[in-house]
């Protein structure tokens, strides 16, 4: 008797801690799993990037504003999916009162945790941007080149702040950060200018031509010929024509006015009443028509000397220089089987 009572007890045992187990095993996993998907609800709704994360877009964080204003406007721009888990990573980290103000730039989405390191520390995400400015181009060209790849860039302020300066902003490959402003980069290429003429400046300081006139001559020389030898040649026949008093009779200036190259004008357009029209105007244009390069300003004024009046390119762009206008009339026909 006392033996069987034993082994009912021991079973009842058994079987209660078997059950115990199978309990407890399923109060962890219900417990494991109301833990996962509260962490999986903190991080779709708190912590992970919001879908509309302004990547390649830049966001400005303003200087002496509040935790608070800044993390509200955060979340209004899509970079973060709620202001206040923001400013709460950030007061729990002591970083509320060390935020950077400035211009960030974010390649990829970043989680809530990622946007609060970046800001506490200032890591603007900016780098450099490489543009090429060619030579001959106008302002106008200029606008439309920063504005593809700068991302504040206003073209009707650059064209404004820079069309004075016509001519005189070098043309170069410059590397501008992406938050630059049109300013900033006007001085930039003017700066340059001066820096890489200032010898030459010198150098027609002291001769017979104004540093204006051969800046000009530069420009329509940028556009005339291809290479140093040529634009040598053709400054000394335009320098020339303009010595006699002659008209300069110049195609490249129409490029300027009305986008038009030699094969492409009309009568109509050589009686345009412009003062870029160096077909009924006589002298250099009133401005550059565009920046021309180191090479062609050393042309302007370093001319090669000789006794020309008239240049033709044929259709292969190769220069044909005469001294008379009949010789000139016979290379055309020749070449141009006008």
């Amino acid at each position: 008797m006392p033996e069987t009572f034993f082994n009912t007890v021991r079973r009842i045992r058994e079987w209660l801690s078997v059950r115990w187990q199978v309990h407890s095993n399923r109060r962890t996993a219900v417990i494991i799993l109301c833990c996962s998907a509260l962490c999986a609800h903190a991080y779709i709704a708190y912590i992970s990037p919001p879908e509309s994360f302004p990547v390649g877009s830049l966001v400005t964080v303003p200087e002496g504003v509040s935790v608070a204003e800044i993390s509200k406007m955060l979340g209004e721009q899509g970079v973060v999916r709620s202001s206040k888990a923001l400013q709460v990573v950030l007061k729990a980290w002591g970083k509320d009162r060390s935020i950077r103000a400035g211009d960030y730039l974010f390649k990829e989405p970043k989680s809530i945790f990622e946007v609060a390191r970046i800001l506490s520390i200032g890591a603007y995400g900016l780098e450099p941007r490489k543009i090429r400015i060619r030579e001959g181009a106008t302002v106008r060209e200029m606008a439309d080149i920063y504005k593809k790849q700068l991302l504040r860039f206003d073209a009707e302020i650059f064209i404004d702040l820079a069309q004075q300066n016509e001519g005189y902003l070098f043309p170069d490959t410059y590397f501008f950060l992406p938050n630059a402003r049109e300013s900033s980069i006007v001085k930039a290429m003017s700066d340059a200018f001066n820096a890489q003429t200032e010898q030459l400046q010198r150098e027609v300081a002291s001769s017979s031509r104004s540093w204006r006139d051969v800046v000009v001559m530069a420009s329509l020389l940028e556009r005339e010929a291809r290479n140093s030898a040529d634009r040598k040649l053709i400054a000394g026949v335009l320098w020339n024509r303009i010595d006699k008093e002659m008209l300069l009779q110049v195609d490249a200036a129409f490029r300027y006015t009305n986008g038009k190259g030699t094969f492409d004008l009309t009568l109509k357009d050589l009686k345009e009443d412009s003062p870029y029209n160096t077909y009924r105007y006589q002298g250099l244009p009133p401005t550059p028509i565009g920046s021309p390069s180191l090479d062609s300003l050393q042309a302007a004024a370093h001319p090669t000397a000789n006794k020309y009046l008239f240049y033709l390119a044929d259709h292969d762009g190769v220069t044909h220089y005469s001294k008379t206008y009949e010789e000139h009339l016979r290379l055309k026909r020749q070449y141009l089987g006008d």
